[in-house]
């Protein structure tokens, strides 16, 4: 019998409902991979987000008990959870990247990025942030990589790029989420095609990067993400030859280009040996982010010219 179909007495409180959730989660086996590892962490964030409170909730409110109609919908959001394998933030439409809020659906990719790592960091000193006047997410999906940069580089102006018109949409809903229509612009392009003359100082991306092998094995919660932010080629490498061929282009003299490629750095690295990629390290999770000068990128402009699909 399901929770909703069998009495909600002996679940009261918030700690009740993340308890059971995180125990029903755990016997059905769910995959976590949109910003949570375990079963606990899915439940309290699916719970709190259902009841608009914060992720950062001081542990003496899990005491406080939920009213009817707010037990019915959390009861709800685990049976969805479970039934339809979901992942948790496009239930609640909403969720978290950098310590910031972000808006969701299932017309862009839940935020899990590494990038939020290095942007705390400041970028490790590979950017300038005093003089960084424009930054380029390419890829943008929800915007949140973008938009949470402006953490570490204030003052720049940041363009948000896709090819998906959907994406583009909810790009702009956390431009407005945020109030930041003044240092941020929503493009829809395919790359850099609708970008002629504009120059970067960084440019910042995670493309669709996933090979094909990867691709059919993917669990259930992955089928509810659009392929298209998620599949590119055989080796995965389709999207990240075009930028490398192309970002020199739209990078100022000191510019640096920045690309996740996740578990196809190892494809990337055997492609290019010959390219000096930086691979960043992370504490918090995370693989396969690296850096290129331009000087660089000019410098092997050949070569990648020829390799670009």
């Amino acid at each position: 019998m399901s929770l909703l179909m069998s009495p909600l007495s002996g679940l009261n409180t918030l700690r009740d409902f993340i308890r059971y959730g995180a125990s029903q989660f755990l016997g059905a086996k769910l995959f976590y991979g949109h910003g949570m590892d375990n079963a606990f962490d899915e439940a309290k964030f699916l719970v709190l987000q259902a009841l608009n409170m914060p992720a950062d909730l001081d542990e003496s409110w899990l005491n406080c008990a939920l009213t009817d109609s707010e037990a019915k919908r959390v009861a709800q959001l685990i049976e969805d959870r479970i039934r339809l394998r979901i992942p948790a933030a496009y239930l609640v439409g909403r969720t978290w990247f950098a310590g910031m809020t972000f808006i969701i659906n299932e017309q862009v990719l839940v935020p899990r990025s590494p990038f939020a790592e290095l942007i705390a960091r400041g970028f490790d000193g590979w950017v300038d942030l005093d003089h960084c006047e424009r930054v380029l997410d390419m890829c943008t999906g929800s915007g949140c990589i973008g938009i949470a940069s402006l953490q570490a580089v204030p003052h720049a102006q940041i363009d948000l790029v896709d090819i998906s018109p959907e994406a583009i949409s909810v790009a702009e809903q956390n431009i407005a989420l945020h109030g930041v229509h003044d240092q941020v612009r929503a493009i829809q392009s395919d790359l850099f095609s609708h970008l002629t003359g504009e120059r970067y100082d960084l440019i910042i991306s995670n493309p669709p990067y996933v090979d094909a092998d990867e691709i059919a094995a993917m669990p259930a919660e992955f089928h509810h993400e659009p392929m298209l932010g998620l599949a590119s080629g055989q080796d995965g490498l389709d999207l990240t030859r075009r930028l490398l061929a192309e970002a020199a282009d739209h990078l100022t003299e000191n510019g640096v280009l920045m690309v996740e490629v996740g578990a196809s750095d190892i494809a990337l690295i055997e492609a290019y040996p010959e390219l000096p990629f930086f691979w960043f390290e992370f504490e918090h999770g995370g693989m396969g982010v690296f850096a290129i000068n331009r000087s660089e990128l000019v410098a092997y402009a050949d070569e990648l010219s020829q390799r670009k699909r």
